[in-house]
């Protein structure tokens, strides 16, 4: 298939929400309706709490210059790592740097400068032919697309890998699970590698990097060579997306399922127990990336979910189904998934999507037109469409129901997922009904 595809010192916090209210219901809005927020704890579903009530207002003398300063030490605190689990911010910060050319830290030393800097002058000018030829595109057109309100938790089936077109398309997002085939990897391999290994492993990231900056989508053979190099392609692919768009990584953890679809933080006495690095493969399938800009105090978050999304799939093993759905109403993506939403051998995800979606932005390979009829959902094209391209499994009869919907459409000057069969760009946007 081809998938597409760290929280405040308690004392600061407190004063802050205490001066100034306002800015922190800003940075925490109230849940989406239907979405209750979830309490933060060791080997759970973790989220920063909401204020209380008591504590929201401050107090009708407080002076300007105190609220000041409770502003400026927000944003200037430092972020504690999310509580509970195995540490892996240490090699996040690497990758950040060796591989995506990020921040202040220092490269491994086992990298040398020469190196570093002939990777990232050229990354460099990927990203910045990036920015000009798809992202200063397609962020000003989706932004007119996108209604106001939508929920900040973003949902993106077939999706690994893609976590700078997912915030090109939701930049207010506060939290974003992508779920794929691969799995995110051990971060670890950075640790030992020796110069030979990651000269190796940065060509390849450059070449992959491209590919995904000209295609707006990850190729699943990519992500799948880069889950067994020194440098995991998920992890690389997401720091590559907060160089991108001015992020920088505050931590990362690994996690697994409970039945119930809670999450439980992958922890060192469960690494130590599985015994060498091969035995320990299974549990870095998911991982946990939280991320910030520089000086600001909204944590986001990123779960990359390795789980394959067929209906036998999931009858045989439905916690990420659960977690899904403990998410109350959300906003969604997918694109370049294949054309798997068409096929009824994945209809749980699907009628999930139906079900919890308030808003969705897609290719063609989205769910089509039969699909939402009596739904309460209604389909929005942009772009051209002709016929699909043959990715997976393509119906006639929803190619022909596409055709039909985008005849008389201009063109769109950008790709968002497949082009069709005559390399035109398209945008299916599915929202409720009047």
């Amino acid at each position: 298939t081809v998938s597409r595809t760290p929280s405040l010192p308690a004392l600061v916090a407190l004063v802050a929400i205490a001066a100034l209210a306002s800015q922190e219901a800003c940075a925490n809005p109230p849940a989406p309706s239907g979405h209750a927020p979830p309490v933060a704890s060791s080997g759970s579903d973790a989220a920063e709490p909401a204020p209380r009530a008591t504590d929201a207002a401050p107090p009708v003398d407080a002076s300007a210059d105190a609220a000041t300063d409770a502003a400026k030490a927000t944003e200037t605190a430092p972020i504690e790592p999310a509580p509970g689990g195995a540490d892996f911010t240490p090699q996040a910060l690497a990758i950040f740097k060796a591989a995506a050319c990020g921040g202040d830290h220092a490269p491994p030393a086992s990298l040398p400068a020469t190196l570093t800097d002939a990777h990232c002058k050229e990354l460099s000018a990927s990203y910045a032919e990036y920015k000009k030829t798809w992202l200063d595109v397609a962020g000003p057109f989706l932004a007119k697309l996108r209604p106001a309100n939508l929920p900040e938790t973003v949902v993106y089936p077939f999706g690994g890998g893609d976590l700078v077109s997912a915030l090109a398309t939701y930049p207010d997002l506060r939290e974003i699970t992508t779920i794929s085939l691969e799995p995110a990897a051990d971060p670890r391999g950075i640790d030992g590698a020796n110069a030979t290994q990651l000269t190796r492993a940065l060509r390849d990231i450059r070449a992959h990097l491209g590919k995904l900056f000209l295609k707006a989508h990850s190729r699943t053979d990519n992500l799948d060579l880069e889950s067994k190099g020194v440098l995991p392609g998920e992890i690389v692919f997401s720091m590559a997306a907060l160089v991108v768009h001015g992020f920088e990584p505050v931590s990362l953890r690994y996690f697994r399922f409970a039945d119930d679809g809670k999450i439980v933080y992958v922890t060192d006495d469960d690494l130590k127990a599985a015994g060498d690095k091969k035995a320990q493969k299974s549990l870095f399938q998911n991982a946990e990336l939280r991320f910030k800009r520089p000086g600001e105090a909204k944590v986001r978050t990123l779960r990359h979910v390795g789980y394959d999304l067929s209906d036998a799939n999931l009858k045989l093993r439905p916690q990420v189904m659960k977690h899904l759905e403990s998410k109350g109403k959300v906003s969604a993506m997918t694109k370049a998934a294949s054309h798997l939403l068409w096929d009824d051998g994945f209809s749980t995800m699907r009628e999930y999507l139906l079900t919890h979606m308030e808003w969705m932005i897609s290719d063609t390979t989205g769910i089509p037109p039969r699909r939402i009829k009596g739904r309460g959902f209604v389909h929005e094209v942009y772009g051209m469409y002709e016929w699909p391209e043959p990715f997976g499994s393509v119906n006639n009869r929803d190619a022909s129901d596409f055709k039909e919907l985008f005849k008389g459409k201009d063109p769109i000057p950008f790709r968002y997922g497949y082009p069709d069969n005559r390399s035109h760009g398209h945008i299916v946007v599915t929202k409720k009904a009047p």
